[in-house]
């Protein structure tokens, strides 16, 4: 029996079409499907997508966490101006996000504009990044009103933003002398404000005789002697049409300050007698009950361990405490030891505070680093920065064998005469740990108790509760704003102020960066939140600003490390004239994978032989990033940043390649000079072995 073809059984003849052929029917048009990746189900392609999101989820958080200012949200809507032309407007630019954070508050009065502190935040750990500034988009737009800077003391977090601020925005800058003194050693350091020393006007304003100087026609300036842990802070008065503002700066109630020169209690209860329209007052230790001690009661412990230590002995404790060092230098003098001083930022506050009389140093008691080495170690005391363990600080580079004069040893005692700041317990206990390894004699202020010292080796500058109760009812203001710290230590003192104070709540602003207070002349107030823009601007160690993205890549590599796929590939036939050139950083160590690799450019190859001479070169581009993060993934269970290069050359007619076009994840069109000449520098390294695969 014939069968038909299954194909064609129980099916018609074909229709006649009177002599007409019937049209050709059309071909299905071939369907592009991305690089096919083999033994790889959709189900660990999605895992790989989902990782690398994720990654990318993380890193944001970390950004968002940073308040950089080019990821900040805009404001809304301007600030109505509900008050009418006399209305006085206070701008948070910084310090309201966490202690020793960029501070900076603005005050704005018809055409007259303030800005008390302008600091730095050195306290980001982000890769790269040196310290953060305020945003500037709103100075930019006040800079035909700015009137001069007011400087509470000389802390970086008050002083640190100069250097980058002041030769954009230049204005007058107030403060007492040793401020003064520092601002203009931070200015000379960058090569981006040095010029400013000698161009700008500086006010060494006289804090005992109550000067009043006009900044403007609105805002009427007077500092006033407050106890912080460096010489000649002050509190910042402000008088403006619509009331008086008080802002404490960094402070504690000393009353018996190792100077002599205690807080001006007198001073500051006369202005609160005659009346003050907002209290600006630090938030550092809020949450810490009583009050901070006396610095002087450290003397006995720095007296007690001179005496002790048998061997050489050295101290590494805050620069810019002045009275601190006095002490230390008193008890090294009784001593009968000679001092040393050592550290960029110790040696400028030293002979800072010499030269203005701060400093008390009894004669032929200083020694050069080279004349140590004629002296018996018992009679040596060397004073050095590096008290949090930071790199490249002078105790820090003793303690791993890398001080250019000093090798430590056995029998040497060393005085760490400080508390490890926030996010820095890591590398504070880390140099705890190298200097037990050498052998010295470890004494710490946190452990003081348990290494044997007669005392405290370390009081907080800043005041606790009793003092920031001291203060609110010595000012007795009308309003009042918790300031320069983090949100939970705002909220106990403001807690403290309604609570034991006594203030009306409704008067008690938790204004966070971003925010404006706005006064009228008749003492009315308004809290306008994210009123201006503000935000993080991240600086490298070159002086430079960093964007998020820069930032966000970095911390992608940080965590999943980075795979360059260099693929040269004939114009003409498509082909790879060469074998594909891999090249990873913090990814795997290519020689001990090399079977991966080896996959891994078969792959390659596999994907270039079945796609590049059927899709555009974008899109190529695009398939080849998403295939190799793919394969890399469904082999190590990471997803690496991965950038293509891609070299496309072109035969010159007798079959050798000549130089063509190169692509790479930018886009596809012809390179710069500049750029070909990098990707050729990179390809001759790698084929000559100078750029070495590291983990």
């Amino acid at each position: 029996m014939n069968r038909q073809p299954r194909n064609q059984a129980n099916k018609r003849p074909p229709a006649k079409t009177g002599g007409k052929k019937p049209p050709a029917a059309k071909k299905p048009a071939r369907k592009r499907t991305a690089i096919g990746l083999k033994g790889v189900t959709q189900s660990s392609l999605n895992q790989a997508l989902r990782t690398q999101k994720r990654s990318s989820q993380l890193a944001d958080q970390v950004i968002d966490k940073a308040q950089i200012a080019d990821k900040q949200p805009a404001p809304k809507t301007k600030v109505a101006n509900i008050f009418g032309q006399d209305q006085l407007k206070v701008v948070f630019l910084g310090g309201q996000d966490a202690i020793g954070a960029k501070n900076m508050v603005v005050l704005e009065y018809d055409k007259d504009a303030l800005i008390l502190d302008c600091g730095n935040d050195l306290g980001l750990d982000l890769p790269g990044v040196n310290y953060a500034i305020c945003d500037t988009t709103y100075l930019e737009e006040i800079k035909g009103k700015l009137k001069g800077y007011v400087i509470s003391h000389g802390h970086l977090d008050h002083i640190g933003g100069l250097p980058h601020i002041l030769p954009k925005y230049p204005a007058p800058v107030y403060g007492s002398p040793f401020t003064i003194g520092m601002i203009k050693k931070a200015l000379a350091n960058s090569a981006e404000s040095a010029h400013l020393v000698d161009q700008l006007k500086f006010y060494e304003m006289n804090m005992d005789g109550h000067e009043r100087l006009l900044a403007g026609k609105s805002f009427y300036v007077e500092l006033v002697r407050i106890t912080h842990s460096i010489p000649q802070s002050s509190c910042i008065i402000v008088d403006t049409p619509a009331g008086r503002v008080v802002n404490t700066g960094d402070f504690r109630l000393d009353p018996e300050p190792l100077d002599f020169l205690p807080s001006d209690i007198k001073r500051l209860r006369q202005l609160g007698d005659e009346g003050v329209l907002l209290l600006l007052s630090e938030s550092t230790n809020a949450q810490t009950p009583d009050r901070t001690p006396t610095e002087h009661t450290l003397q006995p412990s720095f007296n007690d361990l001179i005496k002790r230590a048998t061997g050489r002995m050295f101290v590494a404790t805050i620069s810019s405490n002045i009275n601190r060092i006095q002490m230390i230098i008193n008890s090294a003098a009784e001593g009968g030891r000679k001092v040393a001083i050592d550290g960029r930022s110790m040696i400028q506050h030293v002979e800072l505070a010499i030269r203005m009389g701060l400093l008390k140093v009894p004669k032929d008691t200083i020694v050069t680093l080279a004349q140590l080495a004629s002296l018996p170690d018992d009679r040596i005391l060397m004073l050095c920065t590096g008290w949090q363990g930071e790199i490249g600080a002078s105790l820090q580079r003793m303690s791993i064998g890398e001080h250019k004069y000093i090798n430590l040893r056995p029998g040497d005692t060393v005085v760490v005469s400080s508390k490890p700041i926030p996010g820095n317990i890591p590398a504070y206990d880390k140099l705890g740990d190298d200097l037990v390894k050498l052998g010295c004699r470890l004494y710490r202020a946190p452990t003081w108790e348990v290494d044997g010292s007669a005392g405290p080796l370390h009081v907080s500058g800043h005041g606790c509760r009793g003092e920031q109760r001291e203060m609110l009812e010595i000012i007795r203001p009308r309003y009042f704003a918790p300031i320069y710290a983090g949100a939970m230590n705002r909220h106990y003192h403001a807690q403290l102020a309604e609570e034991e104070v006594g203030l009306d709540g409704k008067n008690i602003f938790m204004a966070n960066n971003g925010d404006m207070l706005t006064f009228n002349t008749a003492g009315a107030a308004k809290l306008h939140q994210n009123a201006v823009t503000h935000g993080s601007v991240l600086i490298d160690d070159s002086g430079q600003a960093i964007p998020s993205m820069v930032i966000k890549d970095r911390l992608l590599l940080n965590a999943n490390g980075l795979v360059v796929i260099i693929l040269t590939i004939n114009r003409q036939s498509g082909q790879l004239i060469s074998s594909p050139d891999i090249v990873t950083r913090g990814f795997i160590y290519i020689r001990d994978n090399e079977e991966l690799m080896s996959m891994f450019r078969n792959e390659l190859k596999r994907a270039v032989n079945q796609r590049f001479n059927r899709i555009a070169l974008d899109r190529f581009k695009t398939e080849l990033k998403d295939h190799a993060t793919h394969f890399l993934y469904n082999q190590t269970q990471r997803s690496p940043i991965v950038i293509p290069v891609i070299n496309i050359v072109s035969d010159n007619g007798n079959g050798r390649p000549r130089n063509g076009r190169k692509a790479t994840e930018g886009g596809s069109k012809s390179p710069t000079a500049k750029n070909y000449k990098r990707l050729v520098e990179l390809r001759t390294s790698i084929r000559d072995g100078q750029l070495k695969n590291s983990p």
